[in-house]
């Protein structure tokens, strides 16, 4: 069985590692409103999509 002869320092084993991170969904503002929402979702701050109201918030 193969077994390392040297032990892999704290940063080789980072740079390996550097992929595997949180990440951050695309964000873009809602024209209606100007709030950032998740593209291709209807906004949770008016409920406007695609340029027509789609649900009904209490929010002016």
């Amino acid at each position: 069985m193969a077994v390392p002869t040297h032990k892999t320092s704290k940063t080789k084993k980072r740079m390996r590692r550097g992929h595997i991170k949180l990440q951050v969904p695309g964000m873009s503002a809602c024209p209606n409103c100007g709030e950032l929402r998740k593209s291709h979702y209807v906004c949770p701050n008016c409920g406007f999509y695609d340029g027509r109201q789609v649900i009904k918030t209490n929010n002016k």
